[in-house]
């Protein structure tokens, strides 16, 4: 008898990470988790902007921690064709992204998973945010975070 072996696809290098609650809620804490490959955001935000819209829609503003990131801090980026604003600030909490879609009409929060972090704790902490059940906030969740050794 001969045997088959299914292959399961593996996820490209620079797929999106990023994990959603699957109904969107105005009620959860968080509702869901990014984990991206540096502090760049230069270099992160077109994909995670691209994936949101197909998940959510229209993306037309994103609010980041300003100390969290590399400079330059621009003002705006390109995603799919669309222009996205950008909001720095060094009041938006720690490890927080905010996503506005429908010019305002549709917001929703996600945990930043250190770039660092090891995967078994990234996918813990992205499982977690994406929980509509789990009411951790972000600083719980981010203290969970193991960093690669």
């Amino acid at each position: 008898m001969k045997s088959t072996k299914t292959r399961t696809p593996r996820a490209q290098d620079n797929a999106v990470r990023l994990r959603m609650d699957a109904v969107p809620s105005r009620t959860t804490v968080l509702d869901g988790a990014w984990w991206p490959r540096s502090t760049d955001a230069v270099a992160e935000l077109p994909a995670l902007v691209e994936a949101l819209a197909g998940l959510r829609g229209r993306i037309t503003h994103v609010l980041l921690n300003a100390g969290e990131w590399d400079l330059p801090h621009p003002r705006r980026t390109t995603a799919g064709g669309q222009t996205v604003r950008l909001g720095w600030f060094t009041s938006q909490p720690a490890g927080l992204i905010t996503i506005m879609g429908d010019f305002g009409q549709d917001r929703f929060d996600l945990l930043v998973v250190p770039p660092g972090a090891s995967r078994a704790s990234a996918e813990t902490a992205l499982a977690a945010a994406a929980d509509a059940t789990d009411n951790r906030h972000t600083p719980e969740l981010l203290a969970a975070v193991k960093a690669v050794n």
